[in-house]
């Protein structure tokens, strides 16, 4: 996973340059509000490797403020279902240590910016408008996870890419992967942290948990382009 980890760094290193070439135009509405559905992974002390072994089920909703057809800000409440087991892992624990299975219901609470790599929407052809366009998005959240009866909250760092595509004026469709890095060794529960003998630190040895959504928008509150004013 250090591998997707190092993709998403180059990426977002990346945005800027990007921008700085691309041109952006207003946008005819300034809010959305939608919803996702998807596949929800963990990656932890139960599973270093692919973060999907063990799916669970994950949902959002979500709702914005479009600034221009290149930048968002978006807020999103999402749920999901965790899981994973030690049985699975290669690595050797510690001697003494058993084995661990676990289960976790974890809510997020996120706010991030988001960058479309090209002019996003329909319009007029001078204005270079693309009716789909990949992005990718990076913020900050809040995660509370539950797991054998203890609950743990904690700071999360969102990292996202997409690809978006508007099905109507007014209505988006979003494909979407992205991994969240939550600032606690708790997510996968209290009996789970620092079962490799390693401290746990608040940048060091935490949990992930990852998502690829299916999800759509509705784009209202037209903006004014041109406005003229009486005296």
């Amino acid at each position: 996973m250090s591998i997707i980890r190092k993709i998403f760094a180059v990426a977002l290193l990346s945005v800027s340059a990007v921008g700085s070439y691309g041109q952006s135009a207003i946008a005819p509405y300034k809010f959305d509000f939608g919803a996702g559905l998807g596949m929800s992974g963990y990656e932890g002390d139960a599973n270093s490797g692919f973060p999907f072994r063990h799916p669970g089920f994950t949902a959002d909703v979500r709702a914005g403020y479009i600034l221009d057809t290149r930048w968002a800000f978006r807020a999103s409440l999402s749920t999901m279902g965790l899981s994973g087991s030690t049985t699975d892992m290669t690595n050797v624990l510690p001697a003494g240590t058993e084995h661990f299975d676990f289960t976790s219901q974890v809510f997020d609470l996120g706010l991030r910016g988001e960058f479309n790599f090209f002019s996003y929407g329909i319009g007029e052809t001078y204005k270079r408008l693309r009716r789909w366009s990949p992005y990718l998005a990076v913020g900050v959240g809040v995660s509370l996870a539950s797991s054998g009866g203890n609950t743990a909250v904690a700071p999360s760092l969102p990292l996202a890419f997409g690809v978006k595509f508007k099905l109507k004026e007014r209505l988006n469709l979003m494909g979407e992967f992205s991994m969240t890095k939550v600032f606690s060794d708790h997510v996968d529960g209290a009996n789970m942290a620092d079962i490799n003998g390693i401290k746990t630190d608040f940048y060091k040895n935490t949990d992930w948990f990852a998502r690829f959504t299916i999800g759509i928008t509705y784009e209202f509150g037209k903006r004014c382009e041109t406005c003229h004013y009486v005296n």
